[in-house]
């Protein structure tokens, strides 16, 4: 391997934790100057830190090449609008240079780990492969073969020692979650830790991917807008997944359609990332641009199922409570739930009216009965008024924790709305969210069809 992963743990830590130190002597020292200093003057300076703070954490991630380009996904505090417009581009390319970082493997060593789980030649298992990869991933490569019956398949390999250098950063993960203590003091990183942890080492395990894709190929099968390309399981093994291979338009193409084309778009990707999670309790954790493919019937077809998550009834049910609490102006009543849930640590430091203004401005967009396109001041918006120093929820938010059964939901609706806001995407998103949060009947062309779908699949 010509860019070795390295997995040892302390020389992974010792990356780690000079920031995490560096980082928190910095904000002392902040803090301290900040009494003296006017309020316009202390804002800048925090403001300063954490640019600071963002661009080491990115340079460490970059540098571990193993869960920690996952993790730098997992936290996407950059490109959300964590940090000022005028320092945005800079981030984003640290943060695609991240992406799109992977190990130079050449395919001899690939082929290994392919017959080592297979337990046959590739030239046996494969028709034809082609040796050059089509694409690459934060832990593999995919390639594309043919299988002895004709059918043109993906094949997803890990990079070998990769399984070691996720696990090393896993162990590590306490150190970066420091970090994020500074901004929320009352936030269980321990078990927000557990969490983040459990959800991506599962994606070391293909077999699991396997049967998460197979769940949502079933769900969706027939579906008249969705693809989920099926699972070749014969041939899916613990570090190698073969699907279907699907051809269709990237993201960056889809970006240029004209606005009609990007709504009807934009309204599909707000359909299967929440109405996955509220309708069937099971969705991807990973919206983003690279996982979804346009197809030439008009269906898109979404692809990874690694970064998974299942939740309860009770789960979802919480979150829509929470949503009709807030769309119907129940402050009382959302601190409530919000307070016995355990979100508020110390409920009773949380006004009401604020805690509910807060939660609106992270929800406003798919809470309130109007058209509304998506740009990236909205999302800028909604990440910085619920994640970020600059808040003026601020004083909020460092009282709430993250119940870590409802992280990966809240990451997924806010890269969801990060990913509608590239496409610039219109609707009305509120009346499409009516459909899982009050079971109202559909008032969309694609509404009615999927409601059409659900009824013949029922």
């Amino acid at each position: 391997m010509a860019d070795r992963v390295p997995t040892g743990r302390i020389g992974r830590l010792a990356r780690v934790g000079y920031a995490a130190a560096g980082q928190a002597a910095k904000r002392a020292g902040t803090r301290a100057a900040n009494v003296t200093r006017s309020e316009e003057q202390a804002q800048a300076a925090l403001e300063r830190r954490q640019i600071e703070a963002a661009e080491q954490i990115v340079t460490v991630l970059g540098g571990m090449k193993g869960a920690a380009m996952k993790l730098g996904q997992v936290l996407s505090f950059v490109d959300l609008g964590i940090v000022p417009p005028e320092h945005r581009e800079r981030f984003q390319a640290k943060l695609a240079s991240l992406r799109d970082a992977a190990p130079t493997v050449s395919f001899d060593q690939m082929r290994k780990v392919i017959e080592q789980d297979l337990g046959e030649p590739v030239t046996s298992a494969f028709a034809d492969f082609d040796p050059e990869p089509i694409a690459a991933a934060s832990i593999g490569q995919v390639y594309r073969a043919t299988l002895h019956d004709g059918r043109a398949v993906a094949v997803k390999v890990q990079y070998p020692g990769i399984a070691d250098a996720v696990r090393a950063d896993m162990k590590n993960l306490g150190v970066l979650l420091r970090l994020a203590r500074s901004i929320t003091p009352e936030l269980d990183t321990k078990a927000v830790g557990d969490e983040i942890r459990e959800r991506i080492v599962e994606e070391l395990d293909y077999e699991l991917e396997a049967s998460n894709q197979r769940a949502m190929a079933r769900i969706f099968e027939g579906h008249p807008f969705i693809a989920i390309p099926a699972v070749v399981t014969s041939l899916s093994r613990e570090r190698v997944l073969v699907t279907e291979f699907v051809t269709g338009a990237g993201f960056e193409e889809l970006r240029d359609r004209p606005e009609p084309e990007r709504d009807r778009i934009g309204e599909i990707l707000f359909r299967f990332y929440f109405g996955s999670m509220y309708r069937y309790r099971r969705f991807s954790g990973d919206p983003h641009p690279g996982n979804m493919l346009a197809l030439a019937d008009g269906r898109i077809a979404f692809l990874d199922f690694g970064l998974f998550k299942t939740i309860g009834r009770d789960v979802a049910a919480l979150e829509l409570a929470c949503q009709r609490a807030t769309i119907d102006g129940d402050a009382e009543g959302l601190h409530r739930l919000m307070s016995d849930a355990g979100f508020l640590p110390r409920g009773d430091v949380i006004d009401a009216a604020e805690l509910i203004e807060f939660v609106r401005d992270g929800i406003w967009w798919y809470t309130t009965d109007e058209s509304i396109r998506i740009d990236q001041s909205i999302v800028n918006r909604a990440f910085i008024q619920t994640t970020d120093v600059r808040s003026t929820h601020f004083a909020t938010a460092r009282h709430q924790d993250i119940v870590p059964e409802h992280l990966f939901g809240r990451r997924l609706e806010l890269l969801t709305l990060a990913v509608l806001g590239q496409l610039q995407a219109e609707a009305n998103w509120y009346r499409v969210a009516c459909e899982w949060i009050y079971g109202d009947e559909p008032q969309t062309e694609l509404g009615r069809a999927e409601a059409e779908w659900e009824r013949k699949r029922v």
